[in-house]
């Protein structure tokens, strides 16, 4: 261990209950993170980058305790440290950004008190020098008007404002280790550049260490000097960013590279003589937001949104968070109903169908949504799961069933899955079963709903070949909601860029990637993580 050594992780070992697919959750691994370094750690879900961040904290629970090895902060053993112990040193000399700030967040207490109470718990300062510093904390990570900032409840914040009150959270006392899990994962490019932007200028004023854990390498190539690769819980690569992303030597780090989506900017054939299938005109959304003190604001949460979606054919809508993608396919679906416009299926108008009008047209229009576990009802087998849509419009239970089977068999799932509820499958297995439900009703139009933004790079990319495979074998039309915009350029045909409710740029995705017009669309291309970085493989 140098002089400039942080942290210091040797030969940990941490195991799991007894009756798991593994023993341990961490197996005999060691790294170092430096004064002023960035040491990111990447790995698949389950490859124990999260224990591993749980374990230097002293988070851990009983269930899966350290069986060997040591954690070392500046000098100090702290692996078996006493409780007592290791709150001293939270906040202090290690801090923790967490993945869901909303979560992590005391939803009854002002972000202020909340910064206010770090410094209770660990200093002596007064309550006049405590808002003093608060205050200053929260203009460093540059949040407007700090003194409404602090007033304000997580709730009224939105996901970008809550994450930097947790950043002043984990720095307001300068503490040498900073670890961060995940922070970026939940935001859109222009708010996770300058989260990115906000945690480097930190780290590099206050010369904090930072063990940062991520499943995006935009991100990865974006900040880090280190990787650290694990797999399964063992750490299979470690060196300088450019060697491992560049020039990977273990199998599975070169898996991870070729499965990062690249920005492509080729142009996709379009048959322009196949049928338009959706065709939107028009259509507003608008929400009237009384405040407690009786004032009334209009939000357009779309507005004037024209484009049309042909057979055979993907349309992506990428954006920022509160662009309005999302309001307008839970438009078209008619979860929620327009203010205005028209929604035309085929010949049929959505926009302004009856309740039953509407029942005969909901099977030609499909959704998949981000989170399949909360999609899918956890007391029912996969098999009941996917025949329920098909019966409740009269197809017998048998070929139901008949029919499942081979669908599950499309998105490359085994019959057994049908016996199994969904907390037996992996988030991939579970995305593959939402998408074999949703085709199930033989949909004329499927729309995914940030599909795939919570999937680890591999199976990201195992997802996205099985929508292309999908949309080429069954020729149906496809609506593609992202904030990822290498994921966009990988499967989209045309391409619809929001702001603020608006369509700002429209047209072949190839041209909107390649040579972007409107300057919005340009900030927002000019903020993906790692955009021209050469992964190797």
């Amino acid at each position: 261990m140098t002089g400039d050594t942080i942290l210091e992780v040797s030969g940990l070992t941490i195991a799991l209950p007894s009756g798991g697919d593994r023993t341990t959750a961490v197996r005999n691994v060691s790294f170092e993170v430096g004064r002023g370094e960035i040491v990111c750690l990447v790995g698949e879900s389950g490859s124990g980058k999260s224990v591993i961040a749980q374990g230097v904290m002293g988070l851990l629970p009983k269930q899966l305790p350290v069986t060997a090895g040591r954690v070392v902060l500046q000098g100090e053993d702290i692996t078996h440290a006493p409780l007592s112990r290791l709150r001293e040193l939270r906040a202090t000399r290690m801090s923790m950004i967490f993945q869901e700030p909303m979560t992590a967040l005391n939803p009854v207490m002002t972000c202020g008190d909340q910064i206010d109470e770090v410094l209770r718990e660990h200093t002596q300062l007064s309550a006049e020098q405590r808002r003093e510093k608060v205050l200053a904390i929260v203009k460093e990570v540059l949040l407007p008007d700090p003194e409404r900032m602090v007033a304000s409840y997580p709730h009224q914040l939105s996901g970008g404002q809550r994450q930097r009150i947790m950043i002043a959270m984990a720095l307001v006392l300068d503490p040498v280790l900073l670890i961060a899990d995940e922070p970026t994962t939940a935001l859109d490019v222009t708010t996770q550049a300058q989260i990115l932007k906000l945690v480097l200028d930190l780290q590099k004023r206050h010369g904090t260490g930072v063990l940062f854990i991520t499943h995006d390498f935009g991100v990865v190539a974006e900040i880090a000097h280190r990787v650290a690769v694990l797999r399964l819980g063992d750490l299979v690569e470690l060196g300088p960013k450019d060697e491992v992303l560049k020039r990977p030597r273990h199998d599975y780090t070169k898996m991870l590279m070729v499965s990062v989506p690249k920005l492509n900017t080729q142009e996709r054939p379009v048959d322009a003589a196949a049928p338009v299938v959706l065709s939107v005109k028009a259509l507003a959304k608008t929400y009237d937001d009384k405040s407690w003190f009786g004032k009334r604001r209009t939000v357009h949460a779309a507005k004037g949104v024209n484009f049309e979606i042909r057979r055979g054919q993907t349309l992506g809508i990428v954006g920022e968070s509160g662009s309005g993608k999302s309001t307008v396919a839970r438009c078209v679906v008619r979860l929620i109903d327009p203010s205005g416009g028209s929604v035309r299926l085929g010949s049929d108008e959505i926009a302004t169908a009856s309740a039953g009008a509407l029942r005969p047209l909901r099977k030609r229009v499909q959704i998949v949504f981000q989170d399949p576990y909360r999609s899918l009802n956890p007391r029912r087998t996969v098999g009941e799961a996917m025949i329920e849509g098909p019966m409740n419009y009269g197809l017998a239970r048998e070929p139901a069933l008949a029919k499942a089977r081979e669908l599950l068999q499309l998105v490359r799932m085994d019959d057994s899955a049908m016996q199994r509820f969904p907390h037996q499958f992996s988030g991939g297995q579970r995305q593959r079963i939402c998408i074999a439900r949703a085709l199930m009703m033989e949909p004329e139009l499927l729309i995914a709903d940030e599909a795939v933004s919570a999937l680890d790079v591999s199976v990201q990319a195992q997802v996205l070949k099985l929508f292309e495979e999908i949309r080429s074998r069954l020729h149906i039309a496809m609506l593609f909601i992202t904030h990822d915009l290498r994921v966009a350029s990988q499967v989209c045909d045309m391409l619809a860029v929001m702001s603020k409710g608006e369509v700002v740029e429209y047209g072949p995705a190839h041209r909107v990637f390649g040579a972007p017009e409107h300057a919005y669309t340009k900030a927002l291309f000019a903020a993906a993580p790692g955009r021209d970085f050469a992964f190797g493989a």
